[in-house]
């Protein structure tokens, strides 16, 4: 097991296997899921206790610098808020809503809600600012009918505010530094609430299946669906995640973290495992986004995380800057335990570009991992805590859940059980029903394969999503997830993601989204160049040419690589779901987005956009 100063960083891998005489697998963790909280707020109570004047949440200031609160002031003003909200929250079972963007005052009122049982409910930042015709929104508030929402800089919002206006009942509260529409409350009005026996006696009332949070899942193929998440769920996961990394015990985790709390990494991964385990979380104010991610790097060189968790395009954008900052570099690895991917597959070069540097900056390589699951997961299911030899394993179940594999044509469809696991959808019982099978397992949809078939406890690898996968019509199955991942490492670093097309198409295709700041580097465009300049350019056209030959040269049939591609002019649009707040790109809402550009991939007539093999 890796080791940093003689402290064990991770449990064994271990798994128990059942085959069934029908060709289904059983997987389970040998080792049990011990007890766990009863709800959130008792790791808020316990860190208050134990550490109270260590940092808790940190965010920057209006001049710039870190600030928020500890443990000690942080539970003081959760249970204010949750004594102001127990007085003012008529309708119990009508959530408090989110709009905004990660802040010091979102997690309160978030800590405050689950604290004594009122439901929370983040939505997209996205869907408000982004949006145009803002359908998402109007759609969640509608079915939420939330008691109060919450905004932070409510400037941004106005437009969404209006478009919602008449579809809620809803009271406004608005962050201190704004200046509040007219019958808006002020964050600070919610901190004049009573810490008095009505908030204990509300906070012993929460138990393992109140509901804590309403997530949102990403409406790929309609609305979004509101899964629940329970106490029982959050709980449980934080706990499974304790007992397979055993450093969280003895180190309490640093993050600086951007990942929105309205999705289950950046909400419950992320923002719980510092909670659960007294660690201090900073609030990245950038993004994964040009522009915004030089915010990211600025912070980097302020604080050196002990864990950083991220997802592949942030990865992408961070290992050229490290390559070219020895000073970054030297601070980014200083406290570094652990490098941690998710939300997508992490292309290889950027798995080989970090161990690299790590090796370089530090004589060792800093383990490289991931986990796997869902909104509806919580998000943990499997966790590959243990140092795979390449990227996309994602690991083994963790105490406490069970994997069963069903074989499904050349794939082994992946369904999930235990108490990370949701029981339904908000407000649909006809979605509910569909997802679970007659054993109780939930459907996730996704399919894996096992690492090494001569060995469980090398763990499983993500085999795509089996709604993804497709037929050509010579009959060959096409596997999306592990064509998408090796034609973005053929290609790079000039392709920032590939949409596979080809269903029931003679051969495959990619439609690309390139990597801009890269691409004008390569053909020497200026920085303001167009994305239709981009395209069009011989020397990117060159790049991508090359890059699907080796593809292909590496191939063992048609299915394995595309023969033609068109690279996109235009980004992925949240309205039409094609990509998420995480930066994941959905591969159905794109074709059916774009099916105009399918169409005219597969054109006989030349075409000076598409490149054919």
């Amino acid at each position: 097991m890796p080791e940093i100063q003689g402290a064990r960083l991770f449990a064994d891998p271990a798994v128990k296997v059942e085959t069934r005489a029908d060709g289904v697998l059983v997987l389970d963790n040998p080792v049990s899921l011990e007890p766990y909280a009863r709800c959130v707020g008792q790791y808020l109570e316990h860190w208050a206790r134990v550490a109270p004047d260590r940092k808790f949440l940190q965010e920057r200031g209006p001049t710039g610098e870190w600030t928020g609160v500890t443990y000690k002031v942080a539970l003081g003003q959760v249970r204010r808020i949750a004594g102001w909200l127990l007085e003012n929250h008529k309708r119990p079972d009508h959530p408090v809503c989110v709009l905004t963007d990660n802040t010091v005052e979102h997690g309160l009122l978030m800590l405050a809600c689950m604290h004594v049982g009122i439901p929370y409910a983040a939505l997209s930042p996205a869907y408000s600012l982004v949006s145009r015709d803002f359908a998402k929104l109007k759609n969640l508030i509608q079915r939420l009918d939330p008691e109060f929402i919450y905004v932070g800089g409510v400037q941004r919002f106005v437009p969404a505010l209006e478009a919602i206006k008449g579809l809620h009942q809803a009271n406004l509260i608005v962050s201190d530094a704004d200046t509040p529409p007219e019958s808006a409350l002020r964050f600070s009005d919610l901190l004049t609430g009573s810490d008095g026996p009505a908030v204990e006696e509300a906070f012993l009332r929460v138990g393992p299946d109140t509901i804590g949070k309403i997530l949102f899942t990403s409406g790929s193929t309609g609305y979004p669906k509101g899964v629940i998440n329970t106490q029982r769920m959050m709980c449980a996961s934080q706990q499974a995640k304790r007992q397979v990394w055993p450093l969280l015990l003895d180190n309490p985790p640093i993050l600086l973290d951007w990942l929105p709390w309205n999705h289950t990494f950046g909400g419950n991964h992320n923002f719980n495992m510092v909670l659960a385990n007294g660690g201090t979380l900073y609030i990245d104010g950038g993004k994964p986004l040009p522009g915004l991610f030089d915010q990211t790097v600025r912070n980097l060189r302020d604080i050196a995380p002990s864990l950083y968790l991220n997802v592949p395009r942030a990865f992408d954008m961070l290992l050229p800057v490290l390559r070219a900052d020895a000073e970054l570099r030297r601070h980014f690895f200083s406290n570094l335990q652990v490098i941690f991917y998710a939300a997508a597959a992490l292309p290889q070069h950027l798995w080989d570009g970090l161990i690299e540097l790590s090796r370089q900056e530090l004589g060792h390589p800093v383990p490289m991992v991931t986990a796997w699951g869902s909104t509806e997961t919580s998000p943990l299911a499997t966790d590959c805590h243990y140092q795979a030899d390449r990227s996309g394993v994602i690991g083994l179940p963790v105490p406490g859940v069970s994997i069963k594999l069903i074989p499904s044509g050349d794939k082994l469809e992946v369904r999930v059980k235990g108490p990370v696991i949701t029981p339904g959808y908000f407000k649909q019982p006809e979605e509910t029903a569909k997802v679970f099978d007659d054993e109780g397992y939930y459907r996730i949809g996704d399919a894996a394969r096992f690492a090494d078939p001569e060995n469980p406890a090398a763990g499983l690898m993500f085999d795509g999503r089996v709604s993804e996968d497709f037929k050509l019509t010579t009959a060959t199955w096409v596997s999306v997830g592990a064509l998408r991942v090796k034609g973005i490492e053929m290609m790079a670093p000039a392709v920032q993601d590939i949409v596979v097309t080809g269903h029931d198409r003679d051969s495959v295709g990619f439609l690309i989204f390139p990597n801009a700041a890269v691409c004008r580097k390569l053909a020497n465009l200026p920085e303001d160049a167009s994305l239709e300049q981009v395209a069009s350019h011989p020397a990117v056209l060159d790049h991508i040419t090359r890059g699907m030959k080796a593809l292909r040269d590496a191939g063992t049939g048609s299915s394995t690589f595309a023969d033609r591609a068109m690279i996109l002019t235009s980004p992925p649009a949240v309205d039409r779901g094609e990509i998420t707040d995480k930066g994941y790109i959905n591969q159905a809402a794109v074709l059916k987005a774009r099916a105009d550009l399918v169409d005219r991939l597969y054109k006989s007539d030349p075409d000076p956009l598409i490149i054919r093999l």
